[in-house]
């Protein structure tokens, strides 16, 4: 593996090599280099591991299963977003879990503590399959499904390939409720690969603090940057930065947007208003970037796709809900899923 990742390294110009390295002198002090499986980063629940065999090469995929103390008999399934991992669903567990509620928060593959495969055909139908493995070796037979960022869309084909399994579906600022590839002009995995080599500490709270938060900014966020930035001064990072740009590909040609009519399970959408997160908002002009990632609209539209959804708004919320509003999140969250 470290052969791989050294081809990749020298195959770059040597000018671009300097840009690699010279950011990472601005990195903060509290930085430190991360392996691609955090073996350094602790979660706040023990984590386990199920081995997987996909796509002719064996693989771990890294979960929490948090029991709680006075069992309701009842599951909540979490899906990360794309630069997150199961970890920052650490209050939202605490939270479920003195419901009564069993937690179950996997690390996709690629992301977090699991496996970052040389080559992997990223698709949300082999996530949701994988996902699926999981609950039947944990013996979960049904599941209220929640899904972030990233993790909303594959939430949403994890529901419509498994409507049985699928108690109720909830979808907190989901990215996919628009197909980008409408607007953005398609660019290869390599360009995805290369934009992830440039990434540093400052480009990344830069990114976050834009999209995510709309220029505000706490101490606390620092954390989630922290892990990113980690990643680029290690020495795998081009293996971590290909697996990112291959599922940047996965969301970018598979939307799903379009078939939130065939949800057919109570849905409730919680909705930051403030969030403006879009994928490729680079590529296009100005007066085109100013119409994506409206989330301000996109709640509204949304429900209207769906059957049974009901719709939240937090008002000058970002991104990120459970992490900038929690009180505002959990207190909606909690009424849904003790619904009969």
């Amino acid at each position: 593996m470290f052969k791989y990742t050294f081809v990749l390294r020298s195959s770059l110009p040597f000018a671009f090599l300097l840009l690699m390295v010279l950011p990472v002198i601005a990195q903060p002090g509290d930085v430190k280099s991360l392996d691609p499986m955090l073996t350094e980063y602790e979660y706040p629940y023990p984590v386990s591991y199920l081995e997987l065999d996909v796509q002719r090469q064996k693989l771990k995929m890294a979960y929490m299963d948090v029991q709680p103390d006075d069992a309701s008999g009842k599951t909540v399934l979490l899906f990360h977003g794309k630069n997150f991992n199961g970890a920052y669903w650490e209050t939202t567990i605490e939270a479920l879990t003195g419901e009564g509620y069993r937690v179950i928060a996997p690390d996709q593959i690629g992301f977090g503590k699991s496996s970052k495969p040389a080559h992997f055909q990223y698709t949300f139908q082999q996530l949701a399959m994988n996902t699926k493995k999981l609950l039947d070796e944990l013996g979960v037979e049904e599941t209220a499904v929640l899904g972030h960022s990233m993790g909303g869309m594959l939430a949403t084909r994890f529901t419509l390939m498994y409507p049985d399994l699928t108690e109720r579906l909830v979808l907190v600022n989901p990215i996919g409720l628009e197909d980008y590839k409408t607007h953005v002009p398609y660019q290869p995995i390599e360009w995805w690969y290369e934009n992830e080599l440039k990434k540093d500490y400052a480009s990344i709270k830069s990114y976050m603090q834009s999209s995510y938060y709309d220029g505000q900014w706490k101490p606390e966020y620092d954390e989630w940057v922290n892990i990113l930035a980690g990643w680029t001064l290690s020495e795998e990072y081009p293996r971590i930065a290909w697996n990112s740009a291959l599922t940047y590909d996965m969301i970018f040609t598979q939307p799903v947007v379009y078939e939130f009519p065939g949800i057919r399970v109570p849905t409730l959408l919680i909705i930051g208003t403030r969030d403006r997160t879009a994928l490729g908002k680079s590529l296009v002009s100005d007066e085109l970037r100013a119409t994506m990632g409206r989330y301000d609209l996109l709640g509204e539209t949304t429900k209207a796709s769906i059957l049974d959804a009901e719709l939240v708004e937090l008002e000058g919320v970002g991104h990120l809900p459970h992490i900038e509003a929690f009180d505002q999140f959990i207190g909606p969250l909690k009424e849904f899923l003790a619904r009969d």
